[in-house]
């Protein structure tokens, strides 16, 4: 019997090594003869299914395969999308993941996506999955709420920090509006000629910055929901980079077409209104970059993005913004 795990133990020291994984090239004929031929693990949840490199493309349920035609092949029977815990995530992570998909077991794989173990959710609560009679559903279904009940709780005790606590993890972040805050106030003084010779700049200053934080923020929030099932490559951060950049693009020229347009039609500046577009789409494509940077980065560090990234990304969005916005009035202008 393992020890209790602790939360921010890795999850792979705590992972089965007796479970089964199927070629998805198989059939159901030939998967079960290999079952029975090699034996199962101790408990059986669900079979992983892998491609011919050992790589996690599948998961087959146990009703699945053995409803299934027995001429049929794995691959068309098994569940495509997996959710898997990098061999990085700690126990923390892991509870998270019971608590939201509801499974009743994860495999952990490597940055190839093969399989290095597998987590069950009795590593959590050694009174519950208890040996009952299949045909009994109800007391299965009762017995399954429980698990992810007792797993919530578990994760509400870490959450539930006391107000000193809860105040020290987070006044750091908090410090990093403050800074931002004053670096802008000083980056506006400088720019105050620019501000007096076009003052149809300040007018939509609001407007501008409010858009810079908002796809930072919408940035950040995709990286991090991705971040929480994905160990960020270099592959995988070009790939984000340049999709960031693509749709940033498209969502900055749409919004610099109808504000241009309005600016132009209401103050008939042209080379102001021109500024405002133009600034619009390049703070669009910096703020959707820092929104996937800012996350990386510190999953990369082992600090916690959903506490530091919300407060460092947006006052890098700020600083750049007004660099941005005023730096662009000053040489069109």
């Amino acid at each position: 019997m393992q020890s209790k795990p602790t939360y921010g133990q890795k999850i792979l020291d705590f992972a089965r090594k007796d479970f089964t994984s199927l070629n998805k090239n198989l059939t159901v004929h030939e998967a079960l003869n290999k079952i029975r031929n090699e034996g199962v693990g101790e408990r059986i949840v669900y079979f992983y299914v892998v491609d011919d490199e050992n790589k996690l493309v599948g998961v087959l349920p146990t009703r699945r395969i053995l409803i299934a035609q027995e001429n049929q092949k794995i691959e068309e029977i098994m569940v495509k999308r997996v959710a898997a815990l990098p061999y990085e995530a700690t126990v923390y992570d892991a509870l998270e993941f019971f608590a939201t998909y509801k499974f009743l077991a994860f495999p952990v794989v490597d940055s190839e996506r093969r399989i290095l173990g597998i987590v069950d959710v009795n590593l959590f609560t050694d009174e519950l999955l208890e040996e009952k009679d299949e045909g009994d559903e109800d007391l299965e279904k009762y017995n399954y709420d429980t698990i992810f009940e007792t797993i919530g709780f578990r994760i509400n005790e870490i959450r539930n920090a006391s107000p000193l606590k809860a105040w020290r993890l987070r006044i750091p972040w908090l410090f990093a509006t403050v800074s931002s805050g004053i670096v802008c106030a000083l980056l506006t003084g400088v720019f105050q000629t620019t501000l007096t010779e076009s003052i149809i700049l300040v007018f939509f200053f609001t407007l501008v910055l409010g858009l810079g934080e908002s796809i930072s923020i919408q940035s950040m929030t995709v990286a991090i929901q991705t971040l929480r099932t994905t160990k960020p490559t270099l592959k995988w951060f070009t790939k984000n980079f340049i999709k960031e950049i693509k749709t940033a693009s498209l969502l900055g020229l749409t919004c610099s077409i109808v504000v241009f347009t309005v600016a132009i039609i209401w103050k008939k500046d042209f080379y102001s209104s021109l500024t405002i577009g133009l600034s619009i789409v390049f703070i669009q494509i910096i703020a959707s970059l820092l929104g996937l940077i800012i996350p990386t980065i510190l999953h990369k560090t082992k600090l916690d993005p959903k506490i530091a990234a919300g407060p460092i990304t947006l006052a890098l969005a700020d600083i750049s913004t007004i660099i941005t916005y005023f730096g662009l009035a000053s040489f069109i202008l």
